[in-house]
């Protein structure tokens, strides 16, 4: 029984990860220097609030790695690291919040606004890091490189995770999404 649903678990890591890659080409919003707005996170929450912390962790780390070699923009081996596994790894906090939000049918929508603030949040620090060190160039003259990568990262972020909630909130009463463990 435990190889099954091992074997199960690994084959909804690799759909969405497929699915990660394919929803990432459908682009709603494009930003100039990289990042967009996407539906592309809504698999790796799914999965976070299926399994759980490692397995968001493990299929966001591996989404990660997937997207660096499929197109991604590097200017230094770090900003790899920080832009694409990292980054999407940590999106995958977001199955800190699996507990309560497997436990809590009345409450399961604070459980998933948790969960996807704190993936997006934890991204969101992953990217900016990369903006300081690696993109300062890009901000305007006498814009100081830490607002310039705040803002321009938050501009992306946020609306992706806005999206992203309202997604997974309508796919969470869907019966079978989300079973009840």
């Amino acid at each position: 029984m435990k190889r099954k649903m091992e074997l199960r678990l690994m084959t909804e890591i690799g759909l969405a990860v497929a699915l990660v890659v394919i929803l990432d080409f459908l682009k709603i919003w494009r930003a100039p220097q990289g990042g967009s707005v996407t539906l592309a996170l809504v698999p790796l929450m799914v999965v976070a609030f299926r399994h759980g912390l490692p397995a968001g962790v493990m299929a966001g780390g591996i989404a990660g790695v997937v997207k660096l070699f499929l197109g991604p923009y590097i200017v230094h081996p770090v900003q790899a690291i920080l832009d694409y596994p990292l980054a999407f790894l940590l999106v995958g906090l977001a199955g800190l919040f699996y507990s309560g939000f497997q436990r809590s049918e009345n409450k399961k929508y604070i459980f998933l606004a948790g969960g996807v603030a704190l993936g997006f949040f934890a991204r969101f620090l992953s990217h900016f890091l990369s903006g300081v060190v690696f993109f300062g160039h890009f901000a305007p003259e006498g814009t100081p490189v830490v607002l310039y990568s705040l803002t321009y990262n938050l501009s992306f972020i946020i609306p992706e995770a806005l999206l992203t909630f309202v997604v997974v909130l309508a796919l969470s009463y869907q019966r079978g999404i989300f079973p009840r463990r």
